[in-house]
Order: C-alpha cells, then structure tokens, then sequence
C-alpha cells in the first residue's frame, strides 16, 4: 500500500470552511485537525447573548479548565472575580469604553493580575517578597492570567457558549479595583463577557492574518512579511465590507496604535499599575 502524504491529502469539506473562515481563502494543505482544534478555528467574538444565564455547573467547568492552563514555576499569579449583579456589570461596563454587551451578558469575568496572595502567604511567614516588585514579575503575572484566560474561554465555546475579551477593562484601573475592592498587588487584565449567543447575532468568524505573515523557520524573516500582509489586506477587506466597515486593516492598525489617542486612557497603565502596588523596577 502507497502511504498517503497528509500534507497534500484533500481536505474534508467541514475542516475546509472552518480553514477558509478563519484565512479567508481554500487551504492549500490539510492541516491535522482534532475537536479541540476545530473548536479553535470556529472562534468568533460574541457581543450579543441571549437571556439564558449561564450555569453553575458551566461556570465550575471554565474555570477548571483556567486553572489547567500553565504557570510560571506554579506560583498562579491570577485570581477571578465573577460579575452577575446587573448593577455592578453596568458600573464596570461604564468604566470599559460602556459597552452595551457587558450589561447584557449573564456572566462578566474579571481576569486579575494578583500578587496579594503572595503578599499574604509572605507576610504569615514573615518573608520578603523583593522579587515581586520588579516588572518581570508583573510580566508573568499577566502571562498567566491570559494563558488560565484562553482556557476558558475555549471551554465556554466548547460548551455553547459565546464569549468576547474587554480590554477596556484597563481604561479605569483604580475606578474598576475601588468597584471590585481589589486589595494591593491586585489588577484587573482584562474583562470576558461570557453568555448564550443571541440567535439572531450574525457575526461570524474574523479572518487573521495569512502564516507567511507570522510564522518564522529558523530565523525572522522580514522581508516575507509585508507581501502577505498585503494579500491579507485584500481578503480582510472584502470582509469588511461585508461588515459594512469602511476601513481597512491596515488604515485600522495604524489608527489604533498611530496616536496615544487609540489607546483610550491606557497610556497611563504604569502609574496604574503602580498605584496599584506593583513597583516595576
């Protein structure tokens, strides 16, 4: 029997559109695929959810699957404040740019950044806790946090649920940890609006950038990047329009990141941070 090359085998037809959903364009290989990868694949920000809340038993299962992601030496650094008063979400939706689904989804996550813990086990046995005051320190805690995170939210999704991350969680630091009376050595990351997708939403899956663009083989290549952002231009755009988004990718990146402007209040996230008691030395 001749062995089959998987590279160049035919796609099934499911693994093909959810292969030309998230690249906008037919595959030229066949990927090995799995459920949990195709769950991957199928990901798409939900900001419209129905009125079904989300269960306990749900909620139990995302966050098992956050505390299986990895972390630095152990030390898991993040911690979860789950949000369901509808008078609380609506404070913390006003504080993340007041967006509308926040207030609608049952459930709103805040992901922490959280040393206090730490602060805490340091203090009972009376021991310093220097290394904790230096920004490599930080950078694994919100390392962790994003990797517990991206667990799940592919676990909400792998249960039917839909789910979108709020960075506008970092706009208000002190205003949104004074509303979740976060201790020192404590701050929100991010936000994750967790509920059933609305039946009649109608967003679909967001095409990224094509490999070429981001995968490098033995070294970094810049000068392969540019022409496959260019064919990526061409193929987000008709998304976009589709959307009816005037904008393209490209005028988007630059607009959000050309001015301190895009960054909407966050351009003072290390006085936040250290008002908040991570030093950053």
């Amino acid at each position: 029997m001749t062995a089959v090359d998987e590279s160049t085998a035919p796609v099934n037809a499911g693994d093909a559109a959810l292969l030309v959903q998230r690249y906008g364009a037919e595959p030229e290989s066949a990927p090995e695929l799995s459920d949990v990868i195709r769950h991957q694949l199928a990901h798409r920000s939900v900001r419209a959810f129905g009125p079904e809340p989300v269960s306990d038993a749900a909620l139990d299962a995302i966050v098992a699957a956050a505390q299986s992601a990895p972390t630095s030496s152990n030390l898991q650094t993040w911690s979860l404040v789950v949000v369901r008063d509808p008078e609380l979400k609506s404070r913390l939706a006003s504080l993340s740019g007041d967006q509308e689904f926040i207030r609608q989804a049952p459930v709103f996550l805040v992901w922490l950044v959280d040393f206090a813990r730490l602060a805490q086990l340091a203090d009972r046995h009376d021991h310093a806790l220097d290394g904790a005051d230096y920004t490599e320190s930080a950078i694994v805690g919100f390392v962790d946090v994003s990797l517990a995170a991206q667990n799940a939210s592919l676990a909400a999704e792998s249960l039917g649920l839909g789910t979108v991350f709020v960075g506008g969680a970092r706009n208000h630091p002190e205003e949104l940890a004074a509303e979740l009376h976060l201790p020192d050595r404590v701050v929100a990351a991010f936000g994750l609006a967790v509920g059933h997708p609305d039946e009649a939403d109608t967003a679909r899956v967001k095409p990224r950038l094509p490999q070429p663009a981001v995968v490098h083989h033995e070294r970094y290549r810049e000068d392969t990047q540019l022409p496959a952002v260019d064919d990526y231009e061409k193929t987000i755009r008709a998304f976009y329009e589709d959307e009816g988004l005037a904008h393209s990718w490209i005028e988007r990146v630059l607009a959000r990141i050309g001015t301190v402007r895009g960054l909407n209040g966050r351009e003072r996230n290390r006085e936040a941070l250290r008002n908040r008691g991570f030093e950053l030395r």
